[in-house]
């Protein structure tokens, strides 16, 4: 079996994988990247975030079309299936792969394509899709192998009609009914570009509310649109059994309800793809979800391999897998990191309308018995909103009464991702006030005219 030596060996070309190879090879130290499937860019690119955006953006712009007065008439006409929007998926899709090749490139790493698995604490045997098989050592090794959706083994996901979130990409056509077992970001953000369509959706989330993790005025806000959009939600629901038909998938659940729709897209948590890589045998843990442990510096208990991203658990998300890659390589190459991954770290949430925030929400701060302020700005108060026609949302701002330090920062609407990081820019300023949002000119109209408008509703709440 042939042998090849580098400085670092990374498993896994998605965020967390590409960060970590970017870093090493900036450092000049040699690369080689293990990839299983035949692309780099990992779930991120082919079947998770890139994806689902796309879809989302294609429902966006078709609504928008179709709800304008003036192409109202014509675009009625025109029949749009869930098919057609993939289309549009596999075209970035393919940009976004051509890219990330590039890069690795142009950083002179080598990339190796198939499965990798540990031989021993410095050896990888690595085996190609024809089942050639040859020896990688390294100095360090990042293990950034992502996670896969979670699938329960009493539902039958070899069924034609049941999905998880990354087999839902494969659906050829536009089903009439789905039932979305799940009410995650990805459950609520699937729910709302099949409602879009106009599929009747059951969204069955196992808690009290959606999305429990975000401001309970921003949940309200989602699980009232979701509604008023026409979608189902069911809380509090577990099920008991799947039974799959040639027509439909009936979902049973424990409190008696049985609901059959045309599909059923289970997107009820995610596994962590460290089974394969013959962990155990190095004494690395991984618990149930075959999420693997890592100390602050994102070692594992052998300290020359490290793991980022996804396979590492919450909050797994592209941005903050990326960023947790290069600060893996940067502790493995310099024993520290300048990067701060805890408090600068925004949610986007892609559900329509969309969701970002940044900081603390209402209910951290009240337990914590911190004297805060509320800013509100409504989007239907604002020019560049009645313009575009986007008028549902709000940006909402969390302030100490008596520093005005910016606690929190929560936006619900069109571009709430892009609007948050406004904010996030002064929240980690050396000047973090609530006094930057009034003493600064925005552009008018501008969505981003949102920071004054809050910051001065919140001050006029001050006596």
């Amino acid at each position: 079996m042939t042998m090849r030596k580098f400085d670092f060996v990374v498993i896994g070309s998605g965020p967390a994988g590409e960060g970590a190879a970017m870093q090493a090879a900036k450092a000049q130290k040699s690369v080689a990247v293990i990839e299983q499937y035949k692309e780099v860019g990992g779930g991120c690119a082919h079947w998770g975030t890139i994806p689902s955006k796309v879809l989302r953006h294609a429902v966006q712009r078709l609504l928008e079309v179709k709800t304008n007065p003036l192409f109202a008439k014509a675009a009625n006409e025109v029949d749009v299936g869930f098919q057609d929007l993939l289309s549009a998926a596999t075209q970035v899709v393919q940009k976004q792969v051509t890219m990330r090749h590039a890069f690795y490139d142009r950083n002179a790493a080598t990339l190796i394509y198939g499965g990798a698995r540990f031989a021993d604490e410095h050896t990888l045997t690595v085996t190609d899709r024809q089942g050639n098989q040859e020896s990688i050592g390294a100095g360090v090794f990042v293990v950034a192998t992502g996670s896969r959706p979670y699938r329960p083994s009493d539902v039958d996901f070899s069924h034609p009609r049941i999905f998880d979130s990354d087999t839902i990409l494969s659906l050829s056509y536009t089903p009439r009914s789905i039932s979305i077992y799940g009410a995650g970001v990805i459950g609520c953000e699937y729910a709302s570009i099949f409602r879009s369509l106009g599929v009747k959706v059951n969204l069955i989330n196992q808690r009290e509310k959606l999305l429990a993790f975000l401001d309970d005025e921003i949940v309200d806000a989602l699980s009232y649109h979701l509604r008023d959009q026409g979608v189902i939600i069911r809380h509090q629901e577990e099920y008991s059994t799947v039974m799959p038909q040639d027509d439909g998938v009936v979902i049973e659940l424990k409190s008696g309800k049985k609901l059959k729709t045309d599909v059923l897209l289970w997107a009820n948590g995610r596994t962590g793809n460290s089974q394969d890589l013959a962990l155990e045998q190095l004494g690395i843990k991984s618990d149930h979800r075959g999420q693997i442990q890592v100390d602050e510096n994102f070692r594992t208990s052998t300290p020359h391999i490290v793991a980022a991203g996804d396979v590492i658990g919450p909050p797994a998300l592209a941005s903050v897998s990326y960023d947790q890659g290069r600060a893996a390589a940067q502790f493995a190459i310099y024993g520290k990191s300048d990067l701060i991954l805890n408090r600068s770290t925004p949610s986007g949430i892609y559900t329509s309308p969309e969701i970002s925030c940044i900081g603390r929400t209402e209910r951290e701060l009240t337990e914590a018995k911190v004297p805060y302020e509320v800013g509100h700005a409504l989007f239907r108060s604002l020019a560049r909103a009645q313009i575009t026609g986007q008028t549902v949302g709000m940006l909402k701002i969390l302030f100490h009464r008596e520093t005005l330090s910016v606690l929190g920062i929560h936006c619900f609407g069109d571009q709430a991702s892009e609007i948050i990081h406004i904010g996030q820019a002064v929240m980690l300023s050396g000047d973090n006030s609530l006094r930057y949002f009034t003493n600064t000119t925005f552009n008018y109209p501008t969505m981003a005219e949102a920071y004054r408008v809050a910051a001065l509703n919140g001050l006029n709440r001050l006596f």
